[in-house]
């Protein structure tokens, strides 16, 4: 097995534990904020979480072993959640989980802008950048409706 699946899955693992503690952190600011970064999660992980079941078959794994290890990351998650909600119920300690949301924010504008951004740059072709500057575009329009709808 080649090390770029271990990799992949401690990377899917830390992924997956911003994703618990942004989705119960904002289960706690309201419901309706929870339900739309829920389902933003969503949207986001099912492409995710295919092309990391590619990665670990191309690595080596074998489907099931593949699977039992994408499920082992996702569990990660509820770690996430879990520790969210135990700081929140810890309340001596004073209010943490007002930072979770905008550190989960800053952990995922990280990773775009150093990892996803210089293979966007990297492009030669312009009508696959003109069509990458537009998906960028409908995702910007599609969180500012989202705002607008989820404005407590």
């Amino acid at each position: 097995m080649q090390i770029a699946g271990y990799l992949n899955l401690v990377a899917n693992g830390f992924d997956n534990f911003t994703h618990g503690l942004a989705v119960a952190g904002s289960f706690i600011i309201s419901p309706k904020i929870g339900v739309l970064t829920t389902t933003a999660i969503l949207l986001h992980e099912i492409p995710h979480e295919i092309g990391d079941f590619a990665i670990l078959l191309r690595s080596g794994f074998n489907p099931w072993s593949a699977a039992k290890a994408q499920l082992s990351t996702a569990t990660v998650g509820l770690i996430g959640a879990i520790f969210t909600l135990a700081v929140d119920c810890m309340k001596t300690i004073g209010n943490y989980t007002a930072w979770i949301l905008p550190f989960t924010a800053g952990c995922f504008i990280h990773i775009a802008l150093s990892n996803l951004l210089p293979d966007l740059l990297k492009e030669d072709n312009p009508k696959e950048s003109m069509k990458q500057f537009f998906c960028l575009i409908i995702g910007i329009g599609t969180m500012g409706c989202v705002t607008l709808f989820a404005d407590p």
